[in-house]
């Protein structure tokens, strides 16, 4: 017998919480101004179910740059925000939950 899931009650195989939480977020890009004249990216807006750890981790791998995780959102050191969406985009989030600053 398969797992259940804790949320929705419904077999893993047919979970759709993490469908969900997509649907219902609201992520917001935009470039922040550090020392040196340096640009971080930031991505926020991710609902409380979804994996924001391995989000970042494969942002920083994809993007080859450094980052970290705080206060459920992301930071990614450089300027990557078209990139950052597109990437959201193949995740499977839609174009209009994504706003770009």
């Amino acid at each position: 017998m398969g797992e259940i899931c804790p949320v929705c009650g419904l077999p893993k195989e047919l979970c759709v919480c993490k469908e969900i939480t997509k649907e219902s977020a609201k992520i917001k890009i935009s470039t922040e101004r550090k020392k040196f004249k340096k640009y971080m990216t930031i991505i926020e807006g991710f609902d409380d179910g979804a994996d924001i750890t391995a989000i970042g981790r494969e942002f920083k791998k994809k993007l080859a740059c450094g980052g970290t995780i705080k206060n459920k959102r992301i930071e990614l050191q450089g300027d990557h925000r078209e990139k950052v969406k597109q990437m959201l985009l193949e995740m499977g989030y839609d174009e209009k939950q994504i706003e770009v600053y």
